[in-house]
């Protein structure tokens, strides 16, 4: 046993943790999440397409979250397929990504049933940016955690997407207080963007 283990047992033991229990918890957490935004979405009063009509704010705010969530959930399989093991830092990076989004159902609901008003489009933005940044830090504590030359580090050499998003994020944060019609817009834009699923990972572990 070298000095290091003597001195800190405790992180090797992190060091070897099973990727398992993360996933499950994730993906707990996640279908969670989504049966609450559903939750959200009461039936009109009225038996006609005019009190239907009124809840399209509501409906569509539901599925660009639902969309939003679902890409995460898949990324994050993805992400996980790669992982060979996790480490203490790998948890709590985990834990910052599902904070942030936990807090999607509650700006869902603000955003809809104010019919897109500037603060909760706003704050909206605000939760899927830092998403987005939980998100890259998770693959950073993974990448090192794994090395440089893991099919991790690999696979998401390129940032240019997830920098994107951030981009977009922000400009659609500042754009809400002038029309959040751009800001929904960029919103939009985003989600098409990461619709079709980050194929990175599995092209670099099929090779």
């Amino acid at each position: 046993m070298t000095l290091a283990c003597a001195l800190d047992p405790y992180s090797v033991i992190l060091a070897r943790m099973s990727k398992g229990r993360l996933e499950a918890f994730s993906d707990g957490v996640i279908a969670i999440i989504i049966t609450i935004m559903v939750l959200e979405l009461h039936a009109p009063k009225g038996a006609d397409w005019a009190a239907l009509s009124e809840l399209t704010p509501i409906f569509f705010s539901y599925v660009l979250s639902f969309i939003f969530i679902g890409i995460y959930w898949n990324n994050h399989h993805h992400l996980l397929q790669a992982a060979k093991q996790v480490n203490g830092p790998t948890l709590w990076a985990n834990l910052h990504l599902l904070f942030w989004l936990s807090l999607v159902p509650f700006v869902t609901g603000w955003m809809g049933e104010n019919d897109f008003a500037q603060l909760p489009v706003a704050l909206y933005g605000a939760a899927l940016w830092m998403s987005g940044l939980a998100y890259y830090i998770l693959t950073r504590t993974l990448t090192k955690l794994h090395g440089r030359d893991s099919v991790i580090a690999t696979a998401l050499g390129n940032k240019g997407k997830e920098i994107t998003s951030l981009v977009a994020y922000a400009l659609a944060i500042a754009l809400s207080f002038a029309d959040t019609a751009f800001s929904l817009a960029l919103y939009v834009f985003v989600a098409l963007m990461w619709l079709i699923p980050d194929r990175r990972i599995e092209k670099t572990l099929g090779g």
